[in-house]
């Protein structure tokens, strides 16, 4: 089996069962044993036991051959040789205990390329979907055009050119008049009458009665007022 279509097998085979952390290395450089490498992740016994029974069911199905199994006995790192091609299905501790990434991670491939290519799967999913008319995120927006402000003055009917002309025409001596009045005011003493509030506190003050004065007793005619004699008594002094 060409090595393209068994990376592509293998990688469908351990996405079905929810393989975690996939990763795919190419080691023609490094021996001459085999071509590509895979190492992937399984939480528990099971589920690596079961991941490397899908990888041997897939390829068997798809024409490959399955050189050995090791490992399924404990389900904590199972191998699956498959000639060209060797799966690595460990748990997470004895995958990062023993790090094969490091070791054979030279040439890392991206499984965008190496899987589903040439699976009738792979056809499906490159078709566009089709969009449903109905939801507003997939309607096509019409296309906006600026607005020329200039062109819209210039589109505008000859009558209402016209009219806004002679408007602006009768308006232009009016201000004339203004502006002549304003500039032989200025310099010019102004007199400011009283307000309508001035006149009426004044007319306000007038109207009312003036205001008596207190009545002085007149003093009775030929009198005169009595005068106070005050008396020094002088003590002789002790003969």
């Amino acid at each position: 089996m060409d090595i393209k279509k068994l990376q592509t097998v293998v990688v469908d085979a351990l996405e079905d069962v929810k393989g975690q952390e996939i990763m795919l290395f190419d080691t023609t450089g490094l021996t001459s044993l085999f071509d590509r490498i895979a190492v992937v992740s399984g939480t528990s016994n099971r589920q690596t036991k079961a991941l490397a029974a899908s990888v041997r069911d897939k390829v068997k199905a798809a024409g490959g051959d399955v050189v050995g199994m090791e490992g399924e006995d404990t389900g904590e790192w199972v191998l699956v040789d498959l000639g060209d091609m060797i799966v690595h299905i460990m748990q997470p501790a004895i995958r990062q205990y023993y790090r094969l990434e490091e070791i054979w991670g030279e040439k890392p491939v991206k499984l965008g390329a190496a899987k589903r290519k040439s699976t009738p799967e792979a056809a499906e999913a490159a078709e566009p979907k089709a969009k449903s008319k109905h939801l507003a995120a997939n309607q096509v927006a019409p296309e906006v055009k600026p607005i020329n402000e200039r062109n819209t003055a210039e589109r505008k009917p000859a009558a209402k050119r016209a009219t806004a002309t002679k408007t602006t025409a009768a308006k232009a001596p009016a201000k004339k008049a203004v502006a002549k009045a304003v500039s032989k005011a200025v310099g010019k003493t102004i007199t400011v009458g009283p307000s309508k509030t001035e006149i009426a506190a004044v007319e306000a003050t007038k109207a009312k009665p003036p205001k008596r004065k207190a009545a002085v007793p007149a003093a009775a005619e030929g009198s005169v007022p009595a005068k106070r004699v005050i008396k020094r008594v002088v003590k002789k002094a002790a003969e």
